[in-house]
């Protein structure tokens, strides 16, 4: 027994070493940028922070045209004289806004393919040049068709949203995937603060700045195009940027390299584990389906989805609205100073306040005290029509501020619930789940609220109350059902959590 055990241990040695010989071959294979970059991060230890900062610039070029519209889509949508009556121009409004997140929907699991076969690199590069083109397709619009046609391709085309959240935790060694994925996170975190103010500031430049623009200039004859013009650039920029991106991805085709790794895996006890994933992954995918408590997270994540972004395509509609349709007559530049204040309050809310609210309560407890504050705020909203002046703007930016504060509070927790509810191996496959059920719940948004708002306008003095009371009032039903979804028998907090 004792000489089979040693010729046994003699062959898995043997085993061993050659599985490593040959899998350093496959580390090491000349022309792979994937094992060029591995070499790399091996022989340094330190924080990749060049490629740290341009994954950055592409998130935050990325995200800026979505943040960007809402200030001046109002307005743009009365110039493109679409709309019969100035009660119709939320109607036409919230097809805009929907049809970037309908195109993101139809493209997010074809792009993941793409950068999963093609590699990263390409995927990023075509994002931000549909961004440079399309953006600025979209500024230049005479009509709504254009409108609609620019942004959906938009949306259908920058692919980048999954594949930079594989970038950032490929492009670097393992103790610092954590830093690369919260700067994606904080880059979209500064677009919604950059970028209402680019929308809000830039656009009508004409008439805001007469001194610098002419009527007859091309930014007198698209009053909407500064403001894309200006993400174009910034997004050519950062394109530029990608040229010196390390691309993570392997290329080879080796089949008896993949073997020889699959036995070296085999014969490590920690690798087991991860072949073993991998094989049931197919069947892991149907569970998590099967899963109530993963998919009760994800079924709250997308109705406070549903309801932030029908939010904020309301909340820009109302803004600017006239005061005969119970609106506050703010001007885009006003929209986009409320937004740029609420998007920089929230970056300092999540950066310096929740981190201690988080320690002392947990990141669960404060989920049901955000969503009852969140929906008795928003119950104030219609009677800000009675303000104006001063008191009117001070209101509007705080009551703006502290909505987005527990909207961030909620979503944080929405996360984290999904995340406990299934293992670290089925967090990806789980992630995935959500977002693409986010973005569909997203894309429906803007247009419902759009639709919403237009009839609301039309009813401004109801019969039983008035279409601006009952928009608020539908809109917060939404907040009503997530929040009553929040309890037993419908939704029960993981173990760990309950706990906390």
């Amino acid at each position: 027994m004792a000489g089979g055990e040693d010729d046994g241990g003699s062959a898995a040695a043997a085993l061993l070493a050659a599985a490593g010989e040959m899998s350093r071959r496959r580390r090491c294979r000349e022309g792979c940028p994937g094992c060029r970059l591995e070499e790399a991060n091996k022989a340094s230890a330190g924080v990749p922070y060049l490629n740290f900062f341009y994954i950055w610039v592409v998130c935050l070029t990325a995200a800026l045209p979505i943040q960007s519209l809402f200030p001046y889509l109002y307005f743009m949508i009365r110039d493109l004289k679409v709309a019969k009556e100035e009660q119709d121009i939320g109607f036409y409004a919230g097809f805009v806004g929907a049809t970037y997140f309908l195109g993101r929907t139809i493209s997010a699991v074809p792009w993941g393919m793409f950068a999963d076969k093609y590699g990263r690199k390409p995927c990023i590069v075509i994002s931000i040049l549909s961004v440079v083109v399309f953006n600025t397709l979209f500024g230049l619009s005479t009509t709504y068709w254009m409108a609609i046609v620019t942004r959906g391709l938009l949306g259908l085309l920058c692919g980048i949203l999954g594949p930079i959240k594989a970038y950032a935790s490929e492009v670097c060694r393992k103790e610092h995937q954590a830093l690369g994925i919260s700067l994606v996170t904080s880059s979209r975190a500064i677009a919604l603060v950059i970028g209402p103010a680019i929308g809000g500031f830039l656009a009508q430049p004409a008439q805001k700045y007469p001194n610098l623009f002419s009527e007859e200039s091309i930014f007198g004859r698209f009053p909407y195009f500064l403001p894309c013009f200006v993400i174009s650039v910034l997004a050519a920029g950062s394109c530029v940027a990608c040229i010196w991106l390390p691309e993570t991805l392997h290329f080879h085709n080796d089949d008896k390299v993949e073997a020889i790794d699959e036995l070296e895996a085999q014969a490590g006890d920690s690798n087991l584990e991860a072949v073993k994933a991998k094989e049931s992954r197919g069947e892991s995918t149907k569970n998590l389906l099967k899963n109530w408590q993963l998919m009760s997270a994800v079924i709250l994540y997308c109705i406070f989805s549903l309801h932030d972004t029908a939010y904020l395509e309301i909340f820009s509609l109302w803004a600017v609205s006239s005061r005969k349709f119970r609106g506050l007559s703010l001007t885009s530049q006003d929209v986009g100073t409320v937004l740029a204040v609420s998007g920089f309050g929230v970056l300092v809310y999540q950066l310096a306040i929740y981190p201690f609210l988080a320690k002392y309560l947990g990141p669960i407890k404060p989920f049901r005290p955000a969503a009852v504050l969140s929906i008795l705020l928003l119950a104030t909203y219609p009677f800000m029509a009675n303000l104006d002046g001063l008191e009117l703007k001070i209101l509007i930016n705080i009551a703006s501020l502290l909505k987005n504060m527990f909207a961030a509070t909620i979503t944080i927790a929405c996360n984290i619930m999904q995340n406990t509810a299934v293992t670290q191996e089925q967090r990806g496959v789980a992630n995935g789940i959500s977002v693409t059920l986010m973005s569909m719940f997203k894309a429906v948004a803007p247009a419902a609220a759009g639709i919403l708002f237009s009839w609301a306008q039309k009813h401004i003095s109801g019969q039983f109350l008035p279409g601006d009371q009952i928009l608020f009032l539908i809109l917060n039903m939404v907040s009503i059902i997530g929040l009553v979804l929040t309890f037993k028998p419908f939704f029960s907090l993981p173990n760990v959590m309950s706990r906390s």
